[in-house]
């Protein structure tokens, strides 16, 4: 009896959780010498605030494609993506960035750094175009939570690969998003130093409180994961 009430209980707490991500039906279709190809074949799901959740399958299922379709980087075929309550199929794509800039964080396995600018600057850069007066000062604090307070001033080919991706999780961070995306973002790092950055993602996110979406191969990765969704030819499974 106490078992059924507990899981009463948490299944009511699961129900009042705010929905930041929906996928109905969604569908990819690209055009190939060899024909038209299915990337991504009607998938729907929701993800609720403050969830963690790995998505994985072999190379090619679709997992990337999907993370960008939610994220409103890439536009679906047919069906559509809701983001932080928006329908993003009713957005051009200067209203679909100006949501991403008020709502989602990103860590990519190549970094993606602006070359021309310092790791500080970097990080403000999401601060500035938010039009946040204390850029400067709440990057620095992120610098700092993430241990690079001494290479604010450096550019990022004079970092090593693991202090770039520590200056990206503190750019994906800092603006405090309602969702972090993360693809494979241990993928170029070697094994200790992804290991480092995986504690760190995770000790973000909880500090934060964002959702964390993440496109992982790394098995030990997605285990630390609340939840793990898995696909193969461009469904869930």
């Amino acid at each position: 009896m106490a078992s059924q009430v507990n899981n009463s209980a948490k299944s009511s707490i699961r129900m009042e959780r705010k929905i930041v991500l929906e996928a109905r039906e969604l569908t990819r279709k690209v055009s190939s010498p060899e024909g038209e190809l299915t990337i991504v074949d009607g998938v729907s799901l929701q993800i609720h605030a403050g969830e963690t959740v790995a998505l994985v399958g072999a190379s090619g299922a679709g997992k990337s494609t999907l993370l960008a379709m939610l994220a409103g980087l890439d536009v679906p075929t047919s069906g559509n993506a809701l983001l932080d309550g928006h329908d993003l199929g009713g957005f051009d794509e200067d209203a679909r960035a100006r949501l991403r800039a008020n709502s989602v964080g990103f860590v990519f396995q190549a970094f993606h750094l602006l070359p021309a600018l310092t790791a500080l600057e970097n990080v403000m850069l999401p601060l500035e175009l938010a039009g946040r007066g204390d850029a400067s000062q709440a990057a620095r604090a992120m610098l700092a939570r993430v241990g690079l307070a001494e290479r604010a001033g450096h550019y990022p080919r004079q970092l090593s690969g693991g202090e770039q991706q520590r200056v990206a999780l503190a750019r994906a961070s800092v603006t405090r998003p309602a969702v972090l995306f993360a693809d494979e973002p241990t993928g170029n790092l070697d094994t200790a130093t992804g290991a480092s950055i995986c504690d760190l993602l995770f000790e973000l996110n909880r500090e934060v409180g964002t959702t964390l979406v993440l496109v992982t191969h790394d098995a030990t990765l997605a285990a630390r994961c609340a939840r793990r969704l898995t696909m193969s030819a461009g469904r869930l499974i």
